[in-house]
């Protein structure tokens, strides 16, 4: 294996971030997956300092949670930005995709939205052990709203743009294609927006929050846990949508359009399960 002034020759000069190649045999190594699993991990602090903040004892101040998570989730974006650049964007033209490196990458993306099953499964778990349990909700506000009726069919009518933008990729239309992943990009900003007014109807002028009781936290967690994958979703849908623009896709050439679906797909089902689960489930 070359050093690393050899892979970044072979990569058209782009040599970012890492100095050396390692380990070695996987090319020119990478920090920023490091950099996005520690904006992740930086959430999570967040959301525990939050819960110290509103505390009896002033252990850390209200506002440090919230700082560490809008910083956290900042730093968990830069990374992940950095890491599909790095992996997708940067030496496109010089070397593109093969279909072997492509099935490879589609076989990836399966092998992480399992993972992603897990993480949420865990969420799951967590909210069907209190509700088979003593079911003591307390008092709750009026969950299944015309907001997240709306909301659903935002998210799921831009799984079927994002699917017809794909099969019009395929086709070599890549007007409709643009048209319809431009759309996609639209109705994620828009769900994630219909998302933040939500959790403001319910803390602001309800008064229901990620303290108001078992399954409150369920429901902010879940609720969260997927508006956080759903900003990341749109984050690669923008990256998409900004490399087609630049004429980086084809009928031949389409891996990262393929993956971002299969991940777009995903968090839709998901937010049907957790429609279904918390938002009806709990009044039922």
């Amino acid at each position: 294996m070359g050093t690393a002034d050899d892979t970044a020759e072979e990569h058209g000069g782009h040599h970012l971030p890492a100095d050396e190649d390692w380990p070695r045999g996987f090319g020119e190594a990478s920090w920023w997956p490091f950099v996005s699993a520690a904006g992740a991990a930086g959430i999570y602090v967040g959301a525990a300092l939050f819960l110290l903040g509103r505390g009896d004892v002033d252990i850390v101040p209200p506002i440090a949670g919230p700082a560490v998570v809008v910083a956290s989730a900042g730093l968990f974006l830069a990374g992940l930005f950095g890491w599909l650049y790095h992996a997708f964007v940067a030496d496109f033209w010089s070397r593109g995709t093969d279909e072997h490196s492509a099935d490879t990458l589609r076989f990836a993306m399966v092998l992480f939205l399992g993972t992603e099953i897990a993480t949420f499964g865990a969420g799951f778990i967590y909210y069907f052990f209190i509700r088979v349990g003593t079911w003591t909700p307390g008092e709750l506000p009026h969950l299944l709203s015309s907001l997240v009726l709306a909301n659903t069919a935002i998210l799921v009518i831009s799984s079927f743009t994002f699917h017809f933008a794909e099969v019009a990729l395929r086709k070599g239309n890549r007007r409709r294609f643009l048209g319809l992943l431009s759309v996609t990009a639209i109705l994620g900003i828009v769900f994630i927006g219909g998302q933040i007014l939500e959790y403001y109807e319910f803390i602001v002028n309800e008064g229901f929050t990620l303290t108001s009781g078992i399954f409150a936290s369920a429901f902010f967690g879940l609720t969260g846990l997927h508006g956080l994958h759903v900003t990341m979703g749109a984050v690669l849908i923008g990256i998409v949508l900004v490399r087609a623009f630049a004429g980086q896709y084809s009928a031949e050439r389409h891996t990262s359009v393929s993956t971002v679906s299969m991940y777009w797909h995903f968090v839709d089902v998901v937010w049907l399960f957790l429609v279904v689960v918390l938002y009806v489930g709990a009044v039922v």
